[in-house]
């Protein structure tokens, strides 16, 4: 039988008498290191050259994007400049005062024809459509809403941009642009999953410029434009510029995509059967980057039905918002095929030298592998939670030395885990404990705010029916009602502050959110002798929140300054869009007396206020923290004491359609 002392004799006993330190083991294992050394360097050099060679065709592809740029800038000033010197010309002015279109009409259509606008129409001073040169029957409806003419309408200057014209308005102008713009979806690998199958809207090059009078009064807008949908002529004059119509391998080595939002509505990537990859959809990985965080993708990527070095940049409307997406890519085959021979020839090398290195290395790594095996048995034991293990080397070397350090480290870890453990336990006993208190007081709160209830409805049918003849036993009932319905409203406040939701979110206007608090509160006595201010900034972006949770912060802010004004001062209301933040802040500021820096500290503490008792609960401020904090925003307070108190709010926004319902409410 062998005995535990025996497994644990070494295999050659003289050679544990041996004092060899490891160090001269390794050194004997050099022929190891060569092998290490070729696979490093093969692994180094080929990654190397494929960085290169990689480096060298995102540079090249990131150039023609720029180049792509400037051809699709070119066609959008193109049209621009079209606008402008048709909004200048005499006989325009002259039929628009005079109301004769015969021979104006003919000068627009020839102007529409001989420039390849697909669009060019005339509307009055108040966006009313006159003349229509591609639907001449379908007249006088508004294009006021139209972000393009409504900017000249305001502004009175010219405006030309990328925009997406609806189906409804491409109809208006030509059924035949709206059979144009349609597509359906065809199924594309790596795209993000969408609901829709079809698309009906169209992406445009469009401007207008305003028309003037002899006296330079406004008389109305002339707008054209060129629809992108099926257009390839952008698209091929990046093809013919940037690539010269090369083909690799049968293919063509550069390609070019305008995308609306993620579909390609202009291309010259070809689907496996030759035509154009019209209604494919870009992956998914390239959407969010370019789309949704408005970065550009210079990296190769998936298109269509092959691998491409790519370069993605956002194509964005007159707001800045991003509507689509401008693409040129190389076909990744020519480099791959470059990376292969390259690959090829490291390879070859390693690989006779690593096949001489292991034969000889071989007999010398294993006079250390046994113990290194004990050690990583150990260690893996360890790690499985046996703390108890024990290594036992005699080797009389480094690893020895080793296996000794290592039950110490074992002993240690051992005695800290039961540390651990120990305090853990402590930890989860006073979470529990505060778990349950917490749950006591909502329980509580909910088994006091009926019988409160009780009390108060009782307290106001005996002195509406006059049971209590004394006018003292009134004044009492009326003191009891008073001071019941403080503690139903603190009862309240205390269930509202244990029971916060997780907000049920939706787009909403911020500006339209405050307008409705102030129309709530505005009508009332204290606010009789209050001045408010509106500073909302025009065009604010739309926010993802929980109306009701919101506008609960809103008025319990301005009723706290208004109480804090004693009715009487201003109240100023400040709205602003920080780009840098992506946030919408919102400052609430009163002249009020201020509140000391102490008050600061601890102004969002449940159960604390400043006013006099029985005229606040002090739960307002803590539950507008954590609505806010709730909506991944933040709620400060600056005050200096004298000059007044402001609050500022700040609220993130997120890409419109991705995370809510659009409710301008």
């Amino acid at each position: 039988m062998t005995t535990s002392q025996d497994k644990h004799k070494p295999a050659i006993p003289w050679l544990s008498k041996l004092r060899i330190p490891i160090a001269t083991k390794l050194i004997l294992g050099y022929l190891l290191v060569i092998v290490i050394i070729s696979v490093i360097f093969m692994v180094v050099g080929v990654q190397s050259i494929s960085k290169l060679i990689l480096s060298e065709a995102q540079e090249k592809v990131r150039n023609d994007l720029n180049s792509a740029r400037e051809i699709y800038l070119n066609e959008l000033n193109h049209v621009d400049d079209v606008i402008r010197h048709t909004g200048d010309r005499f006989f325009l002015k002259d039929a628009m005062l005079n109301n004769d279109w015969d021979l104006a009409f003919a000068e627009l259509d020839r102007i529409k024809e001989e420039e390849d606008l697909d669009v060019l129409a005339i509307t009055d001073q108040y966006g009313y459509v006159l003349v229509r040169t591609c639907n001449p029957d379908f007249i006088g409806d508004n294009q006021g809403h139209d972000e393009i003419i409504h900017s000249v309408l305001y502004s009175e200057n010219s405006v030309a941009s990328t925009i997406i014209v609806s189906g409804e308005d491409l109809q208006k102008e030509t059924p035949e642009l709206a059979e144009k713009a349609y597509f359906e979806f065809i199924d594309t690998p790596l795209a993000r999953e969408r609901d829709e199958t079809e698309l009906n809207d169209g992406m445009m090059l469009k401007a207008a410029t305003p028309i003037f009078d002899y006296e330079g009064n406004l008389i109305g807008v002339v707008y054209g434009g060129v629809l992108l949908n099926r257009n390839y002529e952008i698209v091929d004059k990046v093809k013919q510029t940037v690539y010269e119509n090369i083909i690799y391998n049968g293919q063509d080595i550069g390609t070019a995509t305008i995308f609306m939002d993620d579909v390609r509505v202009s291309t010259n990537v070809k689907n496996e059967d030759g035509s154009r990859a019209i209604g494919t959809r870009v992956s998914e990985e390239v959407y969010n980057q370019v789309i949704i965080q408005g970065e550009p993708w210079i990296d190769r990527a998936y298109v269509v039905n092959n691998w491409y070095i790519t370069a993605y940049e956002p194509i964005t409307d007159l707001y800045g918002q991003i509507i689509g997406i401008l693409y040129v890519g190389i076909l990744e085959q020519k480099y791959l095929d470059i990376q292969k021979r390259t690959i090829f020839t490291f390879l070859s090398i390693s690989i006779v030298g690593a096949l001489a290195s292991m034969v000889v290395s071989y007999f010398i790594a294993r006079g250390i592998h046994v113990p290194i095996r004990k050690l990583v048995s150990a260690s893996k034991e360890v790690a499985e939670g046996n703390l108890d293990t024990k290594v036992i080397v005699r080797t009389n070397d480094e690893l020895q030395y080793l296996a000794i350090s290592f039950n110490r480290m074992s002993e240690a870890l051992k005695k800290r885990d039961e540390q651990l453990k120990a305090f853990t336990t402590q930890r989860i006993i006073k979470s529990e404990r505060l778990a349950l208190v917490g749950q006591l007081a909502a329980n509580v709160a909910h088994e006091l705010n009926s019988p409160l209830q009780g009390i108060v409805t009782f307290s106001h049918l005996m002195i509406e029916d006059d049971i209590c003849d004394n006018p003292n036993h009134i004044t009492s009932l009326e003191k009891i009602v008073v001071q019941a319905n403080r503690c139903r409203d603190i009862i309240r406040g205390l269930l509202d502050f244990s029971r916060q939701r997780e907000p049920d979110k939706a787009l909403y206007n911020v500006n339209s959110v405050i307008g409705s608090c102030i129309a709530l509160v505005e009508h009332q006595a204290l606010f009789h002798n209050i001045q408010i201010v509106k500073n909302f900034q025009e065009n604010l972006p739309l926010a993802i929140l929980d109306a009701s949770q919101i506008e609960r912060v809103f008025i319990n802010i301005i009723m706290n300054a208004a109480e804090a004004m004693e009715g009487n001062g201003k109240l100023s209301l400040d709205t602003r869009f920080d780009e840098e933040k992506q946030s919408i802040e919102i400052i609430f500021s009163d002249t009020g007396p201020g509140i000391n820096e102490e008050h600061l500290k601890i102004i969002f503490d449940p159960f604390f206020t400043t006013k006099d008792v029985g005229h606040g609960t002090g739960l307002g401020l803590a539950i507008s923290y954590g609505i806010v904090k709730g909506h991944k925003g933040k709620l400060s307070v600056e005050s200096e004491v004298g000059k007044g108190t402001a609050f500022l709010i700040s609220l993130p926004i997120e890409a419109n359609g991705e995370n809510g319902v659009e409710n301008n409410g």
